[in-house]
């Protein structure tokens, strides 16, 4: 059952103030957002929406993480896409939904009706222009997620995995993840398996080797420590600005 959040106030106070479609704008801009918005929260395992459904609701995810999904005729499912704090859900402009959204872990998300939504993008350009950034960098994610599915090692997809939950950790003071820092996985090894085109034992054999090459430390299923991110980013094929090591 989806329970309504009252913890943030307002959007000043929000944890991904600094990251989400709202980024831009200004304390006007914010108090506009602020009169339309509302939350909802979804345990995990639930699902939040399917392909095919209305769009009536646009969201930002506040925190936790989903999935989104596409399924084939025959039933096989491919996961598409992880879902982390900040990230949007629904496009302004169309009336149905692409994709099967899950949630993974227990999640937050922060709404507003599509229609008032559209008509505010009007009224204020920084949502819009943010909105537009954001597209981009998911177009930019695609084509680096193309390069890894198509080239990289089974070692380079561990490890750029690794390096995309650790960039996107956000902590409840704003900040991202240290030089040395936790990194708690948010899907099972079998789902990071179907989402990296691997099978399982190979995940899990990555695992072991680079814990044994001190490149990270387990704890537990979920829980990996990196010592150093900067080896962790050479393992993954990738240099300091994010691009493949040639």
């Amino acid at each position: 059952m989806n329970k309504p959040l009252t913890a943030i106030d307002n959007c000043s106070s929000c944890p991904i103030r600094h990251r989400a479609v709202c980024s831009r704008c200004d304390d006007d801009e914010l108090v506009e957002l602020n009169a339309i918005k509302f939350y909802k929260s979804y345990s995990a395992g639930q699902t939040i929406a399917m392909r095919g459904d209305a769009l009536d609701v646009v969201a930002s995810l506040v925190s936790g993480t989903a999935t989104l999904e596409r399924a084939i005729e025959d039933g096989r499912t491919q996961l598409v896409g992880l879902l982390l704090p900040s990230d949007f859900i629904g496009r302004p402009g169309r009336s149905t939904l692409q994709y099967d959204v899950t949630a993974v872990t227990d999640v937050t998300l922060c709404c507003f009706y599509r229609k008032p939504f559209e008509d505010l993008l009007v009224r204020i350009p920084h949502v819009q222009e943010r909105m537009l950034e954001m597209a981009l960098d998911e177009l930019d994610a695609a084509r680096d997620w193309m390069l890894l599915l198509g080239r990289k090692t089974a070692r380079e997809k561990i490890a750029s995995f690794l390096m995309l939950i650790a960039k996107r950790t956000v902590h409840p003071d704003g900040h991202v993840l240290g030089d040395t820092s936790r990194i708690e996985l948010p899907i099972s090894r079998e789902a990071m398996a179907n989402f990296l085109g691997l099978t399982i034992e190979t995940v899990s054999r990555q695992f072991t080797g680079l814990r044994k090459d001190g490149v990270i430390e387990l704890d537990g299923n979920r829980s990996v420590i990196v010592p150093d991110l900067e080896t962790l980013l050479l393992e993954s094929g990738d240099d300091s600005d994010g691009g493949p090591l040639i």
